[in-house]
């Protein structure tokens, strides 16, 4: 039986080839958890990433230009200057890293 290996098609999928039915889901799984929480990020962002491709909140919130600097064992973000996401990234680490919303009825 050959390795596990897992590869992107030409149209774009995932092509998942264990051999093995459980393997395979827990990738399926995986793949489903990836793609909610990106589409999450997306929606805590902006309006505009809401509604956009899996790729471009990819490439525009998770793929970020950024220095990390620690000092006095805390950890500090450099974000690059005239960064064009760099509001709805910030809005999206708010949202993350901040005190939870105040439930309402």
């Amino acid at each position: 039986m050959p390795p596990s290996t897992t590869s992107w098609t030409p149209a774009g999928g995932l092509q998942i080839t264990s051999g093995k039915f459980t393997a395979n889901a827990a990738w399926t799984v995986l793949a489903a958890i990836a793609y909610n929480l990106t589409r999450a990020a997306g929606v805590l962002a902006s309006a505009f990433h809401a509604k956009a491709t899996t790729a471009t909140i990819r490439t525009q919130l998770i793929a970020v230009p950024a220095r990390i600097a620690r000092s006095a064992r805390r950890s500090c973000l450099h974000l690059p200057a005239h960064w064009p996401w760099q509001d709805p990234w910030t809005a999206l680490h708010a949202a993350a890293t901040g005190p939870p919303a105040t439930a309402t009825t």
